[in-house]
Formats: C-alpha cells, sequence, structure tokens
C-alpha cells in the first residue's frame, strides 16, 4: 500500500512538473511572438520628392528590417499637421523644422527636432508679368500659413528687394502641391514658393523663377522630422531604429545604380510623368540644393532659420535664442553609430 501511495505521488508529481514546463514554453513563446511585432509608427508628411526616403525604405523593406511598421499619412496644411502631432494622431511628423519651433513657442508644446532632411528646394516662383521681387508691390503671395517656414522665406526676399508686409497681401492656401495649383493653374495669387517637382512642372505652364531661396538668403535647415520629446523618450529604441530605416532608405535611393527604381518610385507617389520625375531626382541629388547626405541636422541653416524668424516675425523680441533648445541628435547619432557611419 505504501509503496502503491508512494508511486501516485510520484505520477502527480511528475504531471505538475509538465504542467509548469508546458505553462513556461507557452510563456517564452508568447513574449518571443510579442517581441517579433513590429512596431507600429504613424508618419505624417507633405506630399512631395522630399519623401523618397521614406519611399525607398517602404518599397524596400527596411522599416520592417528594423522590426517597424509604418503607416504613411499625408497632410495639406502645417496647422493640422502640428494640432495632429500634439494630439497623438501620429508619432512622427516629417515638414519645414520651423514648425517645431512654432509648436514651443506659439503652442507651449514641448516638440523636439530628431534629424534632417534637405534645405527645402525651394525657389519663389511668379506669374509671367512679374520681372522682379519688387514688382510684387500691391500683389498677392500664396502661403501655407503667414507666420511659418517658407512663408517667412518669401516675406525676407521681398524685404530684401524693398517690400514690407503691408505692400503685398498674402493668401493662405496650403502645402506647396495646393500653392503650386492656386499660382499655375487657377491664378490666385502672382507669387509663391515652390520645391520639387513642382517647379519643375510650373515652367512650362508659364511659372517664372525669381531664383533659388539657398542662392537669395543663404543656408536654410528645412525639412526634418520632429517629435513631442516625452514620446521620444518613452520610445527610444524605435526612434533610433526609424531614424536608421530612413538613413537606410536615403542611401539606397541616392545610390546611382537605383536611379531608374527612384525615379519609379517618384513617378508612383508624386503621379507625374517620367521625364519631371527625372528631373525631379537630379535635383534631389544636386549638393548643396537636393537631400542632404545621411540626412544630417545643418546647424548653421538651422542658426539661419532662428534669425529669420527673430527679424521677420519679432520672435524672441527680435533676437533669436540658443538653437540647441529646439533639437536633440542623440536618437541621429545612436542611429548612424548602429549602421557604422
Amino acid at each position: 500500500m505504501r509503496i502503491r501511495a508512494l508511486h501516485f505521488g510520484s505520477m502527480i508529481a511528475g504531471v505538475f512538473r509538465a504542467l509548469a514546463l508546458l505553462a513556461l514554453g507557452a510563456f517564452v513563446a508568447a513574449t518571443a511572438a510579442r517581441a517579433a511585432e513590429p512596431v507600429a509608427l504613424r508618419v505624417n508628411v507633405f506630399p512631395g520628392a522630399q519623401n523618397l526616403p521614406l519611399y525607398a525604405a517602404l518599397a524596400q523593406g527596411l522599416f520592417a528590417k528594423h522590426g517597424l511598421s509604418v503607416d504613411l499619412q499625408f497632410t495639406t496644411n502645417s496647422n493640422d499637421q502640428r494640432e495632429g502631432l500634439a494630439a497623438g494622431k501620429f508619432e512622427i511628423a516629417h515638414a519645414a523644422v520651423d514648425n517645431a519651433v512654432v509648436m514651443v513657442e506659439g503652442a507651449g508644446k514641448d516638440v523636439v527636432i530628431v534629424l534632417g532632411g534637405d534645405s527645402s528646394m525651394n525657389e519663389l516662383f511668379v506669374q509671367p508679368d512679374i520681372n522682379s521681387a519688387a514688382d510684387m508691390r500691391g500683389k498677392i503671395l500664396l502661403v501655407d500659413a503667414p507666420n511659418t517656414a517658407y512663408a517667412l522665406v518669401a516675406k525676407k526676399i521681398l524685404l530684401n528687394n524693398g517690400l514690407k508686409t503691408g505692400d503685398y497681401s498674402m493668401k493662405i492656401v496650403g502645402g506647396t502641391f495646393v500653392r503650386y495649383r492656386a499660382l499655375i493653374e487657377n491664378k490666385e495669387g502672382s507669387a509663391t514658393i515652390l520645391n520639387v517637382p513642382f517647379s519643375i512642372q510650373a515652367r512650362p505652364k508659364g511659372g517664372k523663377s525669381l531664383g533659388r531661396t539657398v542662392d537669395l538668403l543663404g543656408p536654410y535647415q528645412a525639412t526634418g522630422a520632429f517629435v513631442m520629446r516625452a514620446w521620444a523618450a518613452a520610445n527610444a529604441p524605435a526612434l533610433d531604429q526609424y531614424i536608421a530605416a530612413y538613413v537606410e532608405g536615403l542611401r539606397w535611393a541616392l545610390a546611382p545604380a537605383n536611379r531608374g527604381d527612384s525615379v519609379a518610385l517618384l513617378v508612383k507617389w508624386l503621379k507625374v510623368p517620367q521625364d519631371v520625375a527625372e528631373q525631379t531626382y537630379d535635383a534631389l541629388k544636386e549638393p548643396g540644393f537636393g537631400l542632404t547626405p545621411e540626412a544630417k541636422f545643418d546647424l548653421d541653416g538651422f542658426k539661419n532659420l532662428l534669425a529669420l524668424r527673430a527679424e521677420i516675425e519679432g520672435t524672441w523680441g527680435g533676437k533669436p535664442p540658443s538653437p540647441e533648445r529646439y533639437f536633440d541628435l542623440s536618437y541621429y547619432d545612436r542611429a548612424m553609430k548602429q549602421l557604422g557611419r
């Protein structure tokens, strides 16, 4: 009897050990499955050629390679984008980084710039009857918002040609692709800031360039990525991986061997003819004008941005602050270290 009891007890213990091992295995499997699930990120951008690194990273599976699932969203104007980021409708915004400054200074939001991108690839485009910036007196300047980014650039160019804000009027219409239609197709104004591919499309339709903004005003940190600072701190590994994938996408897109595929991506995403896409791609590769190599943040260009805001809008009493409060490149540095620079 005693032998049977001991044998029965051993059987029960064995069953419990087996159940425990099964439970542990299930836990480990579930944990591994969760670890393998990609981190979902919502990324909000303006339509345009500046997004080529994103298009490339999506097409080449680079976000997936870095454990991410990216939902690319588009905005029509900067106000919606700023409000959406602050409300948590998406995690990452790519746009002119002056919008991040506006969120900090105008809305009191704790936003931080984490990545560069380009110097805008902008030109001041006008109607055929405008021969110089001085001819804008009494005319309409088309803008996205009257007190941010490229509107300030246009206002500075006009100011350098003797025109103050009251010498012309401004009409708010939206982002670059909306301004292109307003200027070229609807003739709603006499001037606006355009970048590629819209500047390329504008020329054969009568649009006239008065010059590239970087030639007229010097270096300028335009498109970049910015996020809520608290989100970045809480999701640093995901942000590091996002930046790494973005830079890999940029490298792939600008590699000579991938020109054909990159042009095809521009045709697909921008809905432009092949020849326009080819000219756009060439502009994106142009040193000092196109996409910034490695998506580096242009500190000198950012200082000029702050100086421009201080002068045109009178922000900070007309004296630009230290730029360091608006950006944190530690995420970028870790991503680049991961990529081996």
